[in-house]
């Protein structure tokens, strides 16, 4: 039987890891709301649905494996909110079940560490969703569900070069503030390695080894492309949107000993430094 993958919510993640698994011969039907994303999808050789409006049930009985990557909205997960009695038909034929959640659903931990164990305690709506959506999944008898915690995600497209060329980078002091991110790549790599590793019921956080404070990564791509530093604005005074004012309600370190003990990852960029000096080698070669 054809490995198949339905990647629900098919974006940058998930285009990471198809990059993976095309190659070794896996099907992959990812969906997508627009036709213009869908013919994207198509050209990198997944098969588009564009969802809500497809008729998902012939891809679903097709599908040996799942990934979830679209978000919650006000109405709680989409993908269950439409097609949960289908998937819980069909859980028993599914090798292995992806949810990527976040790391928000730890809440605030004052910029002390945090790891797979620690208790749930969301500060933000986006964190407090998608703590109900990873129940809602958990929930469902039989599901080989495997739940992926992403810190902030980086990587080609998605970096702050752009912004510290054109000179709308600030550095955001907010003194004690840390935050764990990944690269792109890494997040793929752990999906693959959970794949051929299926393990129901684990949960992984997917970061690099070096939490940081904000300032230091706009500061430090800023040193790479050989421009000034960014003006330094204190949090307190600082113009945010509230979206961006939000994302500094919560200060942590994310441990990521799982994904290496359990999974045997070695992290292709362990640390931000690695992560954009490759990216900035990637636009130059193009």
């Amino acid at each position: 039987m054809t490995q198949t993958l339905l990647s629900f919510g098919h974006g940058f993640s998930a285009a990471a890891l198809a990059q993976i698994l095309l190659p070794q011969g896996w099907r992959i039907i990812g969906t997508t709301r627009s036709e213009d994303k869908a013919a994207r999808l198509h050209q990198a050789g997944v098969e588009p649905r564009i969802w809500p409006g497809a008729d998902m049930r012939p891809a679903l009985d097709a599908a040996t494996h799942l990934l979830i990557s679209a978000a919650p909205d006000a109405d709680g997960d989409p993908v269950l909110a439409a097609l949960q009695d289908e998937i819980a038909a069909r859980a028993g034929q599914f090798a292995w079940v992806g949810y990527l959640s976040t790391t928000g659903v730890y809440g605030d931990h004052a910029g002390d560490w945090v790891d797979e164990t620690t208790p749930l305690t969301p500060a933000t709506k986006r964190g407090i969703a998608r703590v109900a959506a990873e129940t809602a999944w958990a929930a469902i008898p039989d599901l080989p569900l495997h739940i992926f915690r992403l810190a902030g995600i980086y990587g080609p497209g998605r970096g702050p070069f752009a912004k510290v060329r054109d000179g709308s980078a600030r550095r955001i002091i907010k003194p004690g503030q840390v935050f764990s991110r990944t690269h792109v790549a890494d997040i793929a790599q752990v999906l693959a390695a959970s794949i051929a590793r299926p393990n129901p019921g684990a949960i992984y956080n997917v970061c690099d080894d070096d939490p940081a404070p904000p300032e230091d990564v706009i500061g430090y791509a800023a040193a790479l492309l050989g421009l000034p530093l960014p003006t330094a604005q204190d949090f307190a005074t600082a113009e945010m949107t509230p979206m961006a004012r939000s994302f500094y309600a919560e200060s942590k370190k994310v441990r990521n000993d799982r994904i290496k003990d359990e999974l045997g990852v070695q992290l292709i960029y362990p640390d931000y430094r690695s992560g954009l000096q490759a990216l900035l080698a990637q636009e130059t070669t193009g």
